[in-house]
C-alpha cells in the first residue's frame, strides 16, 4: 500500500476525530455521566482549528449521548434529554475557553492553562445551568468536583502524551503542518 492509498494520511482530521470518538465511547462505557468533556474540549482546541474542533467535540458528545441512551439506558425523559443537550453547549463553551487561553500561551504551559480554562468553564457552566434550572447542586462538593477534575486531568494527560508521541510520526507531523491551529 502506498501513502496515497492510506485514508488516514489523506484525511488526518477525520482520522483524529475518529480516534477521539472511539475514546469517547470507551470512556462513556467506563465513566457514564462523568465523560471528561473538558479534556476533550482542551485537546480539540490544541489539535484543530475552530471549525474542526467544534465538529470533533460535538462528535465526541454525540457518541456519548448515543452510547448513554442505547447501551447505558439513560432515561428518555425531558430532564435527561435537556441535560444532554446542555452538555453539548457546555462542551462548546469549554472549547472556546481553552482556545482563548491557547491564543495567548505556547508550549507545555499553554496545554496546562488551556485544560484549566476548559475545566473551569465546564464546571462553572454546569453549576450555573444547575442553578438556573433549579436542579440540585448538592453534588458540587469538594470531593465531587475533585473526582471530576481527576478524571478529566487523567484523560487530558493521556491525550497530551499521545499527541506528543504522535508528533514524532509522519502522520502527526503531516497533521500538525496542515490542520492544527498555529497560535501566536
Amino acid at each position: 500500500m502506498t501513502t496515497n492509498d492510506n485514508w488516514a494520511l489523506r484525511h488526518p482530521a477525520g482520522a483524529a476525530i475518529i480516534l477521539l470518538v472511539a475514546a469517547s465511547i470507551v470512556l462513556t462505557l467506563g465513566f457514564a455521566c462523568a465523560l471528561p468533556l473538558a479534556a476533550f474540549a482542551a485537546i480539540s482546541a490544541v489539535l484543530f482549528k475552530r471549525g474542526a474542533a467544534m465538529i470533533a467535540l460535538l462528535s465526541v458528545w454525540l457518541a456519548n449521548q448515543v452510547v448513554g441512551f442505547s447501551c447505558l439506558h439513560y432515561p428518555a425523559d425531558f430532564s435527561t434529554i435537556a441535560w444532554g443537550a446542555a452538555l453539548g453547549g457546555i462542551a462548546l463553551i469549554s472549547l472556546l475557553a481553552a482556545r482563548a487561553v491557547l491564543t495567548r500561551s505556547q508550549g507545555f504551559v499553554a496545554l496546562a492553562l488551556g485544560f484549566a480554562a476548559a475545566f473551569a468553564a465546564y464546571e462553572g457552566s454546569i453549576y450555573a445551568a444547575s442553578l438556573a434550572s433549579g436542579a440540585n447542586v448538592s453534588h458540587f462538593t469538594f470531593d465531587g468536583v475533585t473526582r471530576i477534575l481527576l478524571i478529566n486531568a487523567a484523560a487530558f494527560g493521556c491525550f497530551a502524551a499521545f499527541r506528543a508521541l504522535w508528533l514524532r510520526t509522519a502522520f502527526g507531523r503531516n497533521f500538525e503542518a496542515s490542520l492544527a491551529p498555529h497560535y501566536a
